[in-house]
């Protein structure tokens, strides 16, 4: 039988969104007009690329979520075609908004970025969100976790414009650790298939300020995250913090990554750890 471990709690970071954002309209008002046309690590994307998405995201969701507003229904039978939409759906809106001008952009983004904190602050943290976190594995989900999702994508995204422009990064540990504990929470759906006797961990750490320690436990009903070690721990496996934001959004290649990542005990669970993917697409 095996022990019973404590579950990390909640992310409560809704205010957090407005920070995030903030920081974004300043970084786009810094912006060379050549910078908007700079690459960045997402692939196929500018900066103004980037942007456009940042612009798209929140206003769709206001329609959709806040507004009740649907205009293409759309049938998801498998993850397949979810993602398939959601690539449809960012396609669509770079398309459209990467046309603006930097001022036009700027001036919607401060519209859109208000209005989503504001509905953001607003919800019931532990009520049903109206998107489940798929990338978690989860068929529906808590607002606290979309929440922590959305902070995730603003981040990151910032984050890519940030590098592709040679900016300062924003890896405090108040905008960048609630992030890294998003992504964690997608490591028992990575292992749900992967064998180790029951009390098995792996414990992954992220190395630096912003980082941390989280744990992952083999109980007798699978894999679940642990708020602190218990049991025998088969695998660390340690991230500079760097490093991470980019391996689990698809921003850097893993076998590349490889070079810059420490771990100790099981290997193969250890290299598990890095097949994390927290994005949709």
């Amino acid at each position: 039988m095996s022990p019973q471990v404590e579950s990390p709690g909640p992310i409560l970071c809704a205010t957090l969104l407005r920070k995030v954002d903030d920081k974004l309209v300043e970084l786009l008002r810094s912006l060379s007009p050549e910078e908007w046309d700079l690459p960045t690590v997402a692939p196929m994307w500018k900066v103004r690329d980037v942007a456009a998405h940042l612009l798209d995201t929140p206003l769709r969701k206001l329609s959709m979520v806040r507004d009740g507003w649907v205009v293409d229904a759309a049938e998801i039978q498998s993850p397949e075609d979810l993602i398939a939409m959601i690539n449809r759906l960012n396609q669509e809106g770079v398309a459209v908004y990467r046309r603006m001008s930097p001022n036009v952009l700027i001036g919607l983004m401060q519209i859109a970025c208000g209005q989503s904190a504001r509905f953001h602050e607003s919800l019931d943290p532990y009520a049903s969100a109206a998107f489940n976190v798929s990338w978690a594995g989860e068929e529906t989900s808590l607002n606290w976790f979309d929440t922590a999702r959305e902070l995730t994508e603003r981040w990151h995204h910032q984050q890519q414009i940030r590098l592709a422009t040679n900016r300062p990064g924003i890896m405090t540990r108040e905008l960048y650790h609630p992030v890294l504990d998003c992504f964690a929470r997608g490591l028992p759906h990575l292992f749900r298939d992967v064998a180790a006797p029951v009390g098995a961990m792996v414990q992954m750490t992220i190395a630096g300020d912003c980082g941390g320690q989280w744990f992952l436990f083999r109980s007798a009903a699978g894999w679940q995250m642990a708020a602190r070690p218990a049991g025998m721990i088969s695998a660390r496996v340690t991230i500079p913090q760097e490093l991470a934001w980019l391996l689990f959004t698809k921003g850097i290649d893993r076998k590349a990554a490889l070079g810059e990542v420490q771990i100790a005990g099981d290997r193969a669970l250890g290299e598990r750890v890095l097949q994390l993917t927290a994005i949709v697409g």
